[in-house]
């Protein structure tokens, strides 16, 4: 499963499954493969919520899932994708033969992302695995209690967790394999990866996917 999951920039996430190809917060896509069947969406920032690569992803029956709040903002794009669904945090879904859980994404003591936006993280049911994919979050108490094999944490610092504060989580919610994403770029230094590294804990395994 490992081998199907890409991370592009930030925390534009790409996911290979058998119901098509699968992509989270397309930002600053370099190419324009328009082979997306889904596209979800964490929350409306800018380098979240892309119109432009959202346009480079989309195919003619993408399906694109926001947070409910993000509904007129999604309009945007609604030319673009085939439909759009709206989610609710701590909610699980099934779109055709996908299913997923959402989880709430917020910050704790900084006002970039608030609870009350009800923005996501995502936990992905694909052949077997749970992928979580945190979103802009901190170490919340929704965020310890995702149940999942493979996930993607923010560790930027700034908007999100830093390094270690990351590997907190890991280390509280036990994946099989953790990978940092949302750093390098906008937010946080290439060595923050080898930091949140060092602090992870076996039995985690952590795999870094940013090509930089």
């Amino acid at each position: 499963m490992i081998d199907n999951i890409k991370v592009f920039k930030h925390n534009s996430i790409f996911i290979k499954t058998g119901f098509g190809a699968v992509y989270i917060d397309p930002f600053q896509m370099d190419e324009e493969p328009h082979d997306a069947a889904y596209i979800f969406i964490t929350h409306e920032h800018y380098d979240h919520f892309s119109p432009e690569d959202i346009e480079k992803v989309s195919g003619n029956n993408t399906i694109l899932v926001v947070p409910e709040k993000m509904e007129r903002k999604a309009q945007e794009v609604a030319g673009i994708v085939k439909n759009i669904k709206t989610v609710k945090p701590g909610t699980y879904f099934k779109i055709n033969d996908l299913e997923f859980e959402t989880v709430s994404a917020y910050n704790i003591l900084k006002p970039f992302h608030p609870k009350s936006a009800e923005w996501v993280g995502y936990i992905l049911l694909v052949d077997g695995q749970r992928i979580y994919i945190a979103g802009d979050t901190d170490a919340t108490k929704e965020a310890k209690e995702a149940k999942c094999d493979i996930a993607l944490v923010p560790i930027g610092g700034t908007y999100t967790m830093d390094a270690k504060k990351a590997a907190e989580l890991v280390n509280t919610i036990r994946p099989c394999i953790a990978i940092p994403v949302h750093y390098g770029s906008i937010v946080g230094n290439v060595s923050d990866a080898d930091l949140f590294a060092q602090y992870v804990k076996e039995p985690v395994k952590v795999e870094f996917k940013i090509s930089f």
